[in-house]
């Protein structure tokens, strides 16, 4: 009998996968994007070759600063 994933916590579900890592429905929602959840898409840092682009790695630099400091600020309201 297969679990009711719709119904299962986040961690619930987490859990349930590294039980069950070759269970491909339960490890597909865990990893879904919910309906009107907006997911910034950023440039690839190197081209199909390797070759590291120097501009899209500053733009992932700075995005993932910005990231730290809104999850800095969001810690000492709390």
């Amino acid at each position: 009998m297969k679990s009711n994933f719709e119904e299962m916590t986040k961690a619930e579900l987490k859990a349930y996968v590294l039980e069950h890592r070759d269970d491909i429905e339960a490890i597909r929602l865990l990893f879904r994007i919910p309906p009107g959840v907006e997911v910034k898409r950023y440039p690839p840092v190197c081209t199909e070759e390797g070759v590291p682009i120097p501009e899209n790695i500053r733009i992932m630099e700075q995005a993932i600063q910005e990231r730290v400091a809104q999850d800095n600020e969001e810690s000492d309201r709390y």
